[in-house]
C-alpha cells in the first residue's frame, strides 16, 4: 500500500471552500430575506388601502341609514300629526276609537317593516365592509402557504 501523498496546502482548500460556502449561503439568506421583507410591505401597503376601503364602505353605510331613520322618522311625525288630527275632529267616540285603532295598526305595520329594511341595509353594509377584509385575509393564507 503506497503512502497518501501529503496536500501541501495544509487545508487552505478546505478553508477557502468553507468560506465560499459561507458566503454563498449568506448570500442566499440576504436574498430570502430581502424578498421576504418586500412581499411583506407589498402585503401590509394592500391591507392597509383593504382596511380604508372597508372604512369608506362602513362610513357610506351609515350615511345610508341615518338618512334613512331621518325619514322614517319624519314621515312618522307627519303620520301622527295627520292622524291626530283626524282623530280630534271625529264625530264620535266611537269614531275618534276606530281611527286611533287604524292609526296604530298602520305605524305597527310601517315600524316593522321599517326594521326589516334597516336589517337588510345593515346585512349590505356589513358584506359590503368585510370583503376587502376577507380578501387580505385569503392573501394572507395564500402568502404563508407558499412559504
Amino acid at each position: 500500500m503506497a503512502p497518501k501523498a501529503k496536500s501541501h496546502n495544509n487545508g487552505a482548500d478546505t478553508v477557502e471552500s468553507a468560506l465560499y460556502s459561507g458566503a454563498e449561503a449568506v448570500k442566499e439568506g440576504f436574498e430570502k430575506a430581502i424578498k421576504g421583507y418586500d412581499q411583506m410591505v407589498a402585503f401590509s401597503k394592500d391591507t392597509a388601502e383593504a382596511v380604508i376601503k372597508s372604512a369608506n364602505a362602513t362610513g357610506k353605510g351609515f350615511e345610508t341609514i341615518n338618512s334613512e331613520v331621518f325619514s322614517y322618522t319624519r314621515k312618522s311625525i307627519e303620520d301622527s300629526v295627520v292622524a291626530t288630527k283626524a282623530i280630534m275632529a271625529s264625530k264620535s267616540v266611537d269614531e275618534a276609537i276606530q281611527l286611533q285603532s287604524e292609526y296604530s295598526k298602520s305605524l305597527f305595520e310601517t315600524y316593522v317593516d321599517e326594521l326589516a329594511k334597516f336589517q337588510d341595509m345593515a346585512l349590505a353594509i356589513t358584506k359590503s365592509a368585510a370583503t376587502p377584509l376577507q380578501a387580505r385575509m385569503s392573501a394572507f393564507v395564500d402568502m404563508v402557504r407558499t412559504h
